[in-house]
């Protein structure tokens, strides 16, 4: 290759370059001088002193009226159901991972990790509208089921459009029904629109969490009384622990009621062959014919495998009532109710200061909207 074609230049006298730079004035930055903009804002001063005023009268007429609520949680350790074998390093192990082997393991349809899903049932959820409850001050003394219905505390605000929302419904809803009234005629297979509201109500008052790694229960409830609260989380634990054992020991009572039955029929059994028996024997006493004697061993036999037949029964019987007491699990309170002194909310301070944050963060963006997006 000649040496004038290594240096050969193009025709317009510029040399090619792929690396070069971008000249230094070709893009800019637009920079908000933040010691100008807190200028503005401290000029504007006035502007946010009206605005703070305004939103702290309206975010206190809003939160005032609301009422006061309540909160209370009880714990309980129910009987853990899976083996020895099932247990060990290996369930140690899985529990720090959020993962339950005794559920696994488990041959119960209803096991702790399903508590929750229970407090969704509408079947739990009606048994507990018949819990009778009483107020703090005395002034109402009734059920679950009407003080929810006739006895909760709104906000004066929001009560013309609650009813109004009420009234629509009730107008374009295609569900005609009213509300049952009492917990007694609480249907859960088909309730009314109202009996629904309700119940959606109680779903969002009484929770129930479940620890996966210590198979501990919570049970929270909410309540705009402090002695109802108390006395809900109370009753509402003991209505699982019911629950539970009922469903615990339903087979081994299934049991004790089949082989009392069997018990009472060879009972009866029993005491015919046995009456048979004697009165025989009294009537053919002095009788020494083979004829009868082989009759009156006959009936004395049969009277005999009858009693044992009853014997076995009897001692059956005795077994499946041993096996309930086996099946009804323990439950441990870890944690009893107790009434609340403070109420959990509404947070009023902290409404009104969270609303003054947000009027603030607003006009300032308002008063620099120019020098923001211009």
């Amino acid at each position: 290759m000649n040496e004038s074609n290594l240096n050969h230049k193009p025709e317009n006298g510029t040399e090619r370059n792929d690396t070069s730079l971008p000249s230094p004035g070709t893009g800019s930055r637009k920079i908000i001088d933040l010691t100008k903009a807190g200028t503005k804002l401290w000029r504007s001063k006035k502007v946010f002193l009206k605005v703070w005023s305004v939103v702290f009268v309206l975010s206190c007429i809003w939160i005032l009226p609301q009422p006061r609520y309540y909160t209370c949680d009880v714990s309980l350790a129910p009987e853990s159901t899976e083996s020895a074998l099932s247990g060990g390093g290996l369930s140690s192990i899985a529990s720090s991972f959020g993962i339950n082997l005794g559920a696994i393991n488990n041959q119960d349809a209803i096991y702790p990790l399903l508590y929750p899903d229970l407090f969704e049932s509408p079947e739990f959820i009606v048994s507990l509208m018949d819990i009778h409850v009483r107020t703090q001050d005395d002034k109402v003394d009734t059920d679950y089921y009407t003080y929810l219905r006739k006895h909760q505390k709104q906000n004066i605000l929001t009560r013309p459009f609650n009813q109004a929302m009420r009234w629509l419904r009730n107008q374009f809803s295609k569900k005609k029904g009213k509300a049952s009234g009492t917990p007694d005629k609480l249907d859960p297979f088909q309730m009314s629109e109202d009996d629904y509201m309700l119940f959606q109500e109680v779903m969002k008052n009484i929770l129930c969490a479940h620890d996966k790694k210590t198979d501990v229960i919570t049970i929270t409830v909410k309540d705009q009384d402090p002695l109802i609260c108390a006395s809900m989380a109370d009753s509402v634990m003991r209505r699982l622990q019911d629950f539970i054992i009922r469903y615990r020991t339903s087979k081994a009572r299934l049991d004790v009621s089949y082989y009392q039955h069997l018990a009472d029929s060879t009972k009866l059994e029993y005491d015919k062959s046995a009456e048979k028996y004697s009165k025989y024997c009294d009537s053919h006493k002095d009788i020494i014919l083979q004829s009868s004697i082989q009759q009156r061993d006959e009936m004395e036999m049969d009277m005999s495998l009858k009693w044992n037949t009853y014997s076995a029964m009897l001692t059956q019987l005795q077994a499946m009532k041993a096996k309930v007491q086996e099946r009804t699990p323990a439950f441990t309170t870890l944690k009893s109710s107790t009434v609340p002194i403070k109420p959990a909310g509404p947070k009023r301070m902290i409404f009104v200061l969270g609303m003054l944050i947000i009027a603030t963060v607003i006009t300032s963006l308002w008063l620099l909207r120019k020098d923001l997006f211009s």
